[in-house]
């Protein structure tokens, strides 16, 4: 690997090689480069930092494997329930009994021309609920609080969660008696839905989560005012790096707003809000704030100095290749945020449905 850097560093310098445009292409092929040899975060979370390799379950190996640096995109395989819901047999599966709910959340969650309002509120409900814990906090994160708790839901920051918090409360009331847990049933929701989205990746899943119903700590969610700087410390203190946080929020892909703008309600933030793909980063880096509503942290991220490499790779013509795995993993690492029992959950990545 140092002889292949050393190398690369070379060649950039090499004035022979120069031409109209390199420096915006070596520029591409750098954040490449340092986004390959881990400008990711790989710090461990929870019950993981500690544990010794030889406590590890297979879940905890996994878990461990994904957040050091390995990939959170699930392969194709599938599975295939042994009964009905109601069945003895199915109810002492958990991989049954998760695929049933996640047949009940994908239904809702799709439509003909790609995903649904629900499915960009569970998303979204995905990172509010994980997103209240820092590495200064005592609790938080992961823990089902958001829908738990009315005085967390009813924050200023968690406006427009109403219609999908509604929905979850109904799914988590009707599967509760199957010994689900609402941290397990947010976290799986924003799985789904995010690979119910044309072009939007499996991501390795896992429940075992344990509900809190204390309210999150506040002043830990990122807010579509503030500049790149604070919320690049905001994500670091959540154990995520700036290539991280630019990953992350390619998630407004799918995003449409009520509350930045209210005079442009419904407004979306690139313009395909059904579609899974990378306009959002081309379409904030053309600026044109009529056509779509550009956050100013977007906007802010998309132009700062230790960030608008990573942000124009993803808006280049294989974006999309190296977006979708950054995604994945970073997503895999929000879903755990606050969770201190990881090497005792269980997998059931099988039960998601096939990319679309």
């Amino acid at each position: 690997m140092k002889v292949t850097t050393a190398l690369f560093f070379g060649f950039i310098t090499t004035p022979i090689l120069a031409y109209p445009g390199m420096g915006s292409a070596m520029a591409e092929i750098q954040t490449r480069h340092d986004f390959a040899l881990g400008r990711r975060s790989t710090e461990l979370l929870g019950d993981l930092i500690n544990a010794d390799q030889g406590s590890l379950t297979p879940s905890g190996t996994t878990i461990k494997s994904i957040l050091e640096g390995g990939s959170a995109i699930a392969d194709s395989s599938t599975y295939t329930p042994p009964g009905e819901l109601a069945s003895d047999t199915c109810k002492k599966s958990v991989l049954c009994v998760w695929y049933y709910i996640i047949q009940d959340l994908s239904g809702s969650f799709t439509e003909s021309d790609g995903c649904t309002d629900l499915a960009r509120g569970a998303i979204r409900q995905g990172f509010h609920d994980a997103a209240t814990w820092d590495k200064n906090s005592a609790y938080g994160g992961a823990d089902g609080s958001l829908l738990l708790n009315d005085d967390e839901l009813a924050r200023s920051e968690n406006k427009g969660l109403e219609t999908i918090s509604a929905q979850t409360k109904t799914w988590y009331n009707k599967y509760k008696g199957y010994g689900i847990t609402m941290a397990d049933l947010i976290q799986t929701a924003a799985m789904t839905a995010t690979v119910c989205c044309p072009g939007g990746p499996r991501i390795k899943s896992f429940i075992g989560r344990k509900d809190d119903s204390r309210a999150g700590p506040t002043d830990k969610l990122p807010l579509p005012q503030q500049d790149a700087q604070y919320l690049i410390d905001l994500f670091a203190a959540k154990t995520f790096t700036s290539n991280d946080l630019v990953a992350l929020i390619g998630a407004h892909t799918v995003s449409t707003q009520k509350f930045v703008d209210t005079s442009r309600s419904g407004a979306s933030q690139d313009t395909t809000p059904s579609v899974w793909d990378t306009k959002f980063y081309s379409e904030t880096i053309a600026g044109d704030n009529k056509t779509i509503l550009i956050f100013h942290s977007d906007k802010s991220i998309s132009t700062y100095s230790s960030t608008k490499d990573q942000f124009n790779t993803f808006a280049g013509s294989n974006g999309k290749s190296l977006w979708s795995p950054a995604y994945a993993q970073a997503y895999f690492r929000m879903s755990f945020l606050g969770v201190n029992n990881l090497n005792n959950l269980t997998e059931i990545t099988q039960v998601l449905p096939l990319p679309k």
